[in-house]
C-alpha cells in the first residue's frame, strides 16, 4: 500500500462510500418523498460533519473566507443540491445500475470543463478513454 498515491487511495474511498451511498439511497427512497429523503440525508451528513470539523480545530468563521472562496461553495454548494435532487428523484423512478452508470457521466463533463473552463489538456489517449466511458454509459443504461 506504500506505493499506492494517497490521492488514489482516497479517491478509491470515495468510490467505495459512493457506491454504498447510491444502495442505501436507492433502499431509502422506496416508500417516501426523494425531497423528503434527501433533505433527511443532507441533515445527517451536516450533524456529522460539523461536529468533526469543530473537534478536529479545523473551524473558522466562514463569512471570513474570501469572496471568491465563498462565491465558488456557495455555487458548489447549488450545484450539490441540485444533483443529489435529481439523483433521488432518479433513484426513485430507475433501476439502481442504470442511474448510476449515468449520474457517472459526470466524469466525462467534469474533464470537458475542465478543458474549457480551466484549460486542462487531456492526451489523444485520455479522450480515447472518455469516449469508451460515453459508450460504456449509452451500452449500460440502454440495456434491456
Amino acid at each position: 500500500m506504500q506505493n499506492i498515491p494517497q490521492w488514489l487511495f482516497l479517491a478509491g474511498l470515495s468510490a467505495t462510500f459512493a457506491a454504498l451511498t447510491a444502495l442505501f439511497a436507492k433502499i431509502g427512497v422506496k416508500n417516501v418523498d426523494p425531497d423528503l429523503a434527501m433533505a433527511v440525508r443532507t441533515l445527517i451528513v451536516a450533524a456529522v460533519i460539523l461536529p468533526l470539523v469543530v473537534f478536529t480545530g479545523k473551524w473558522s468563521n466562514p463569512l471570513q473566507l474570501p469572496g471568491r472562496t465563498q462565491l465558488f461553495l456557495v455555487l458548489s454548494a447549488l450545484a450539490t443540491g441540485a444533483s443529489w435532487l435529481f439523483y433521488f428523484r432518479a433513484l426513485q423512478a430507475g433501476e439502481l445500475a442504470k442511474v448510476a452508470v449515468v449520474d457517472k457521466l459526470s466524469v466525462v463533463l467534469v474533464i470537458v470543463l475542465a478543458f474549457l473552463l480551466l484549460g486542462e489538456r487531456p492526451s489523444a489517449r485520455e479522450w480515447g478513454g472518455i469516449g469508451l466511458v460515453v459508450a460504456g454509459v449509452i451500452l449500460l443504461a440502454t440495456r434491456r
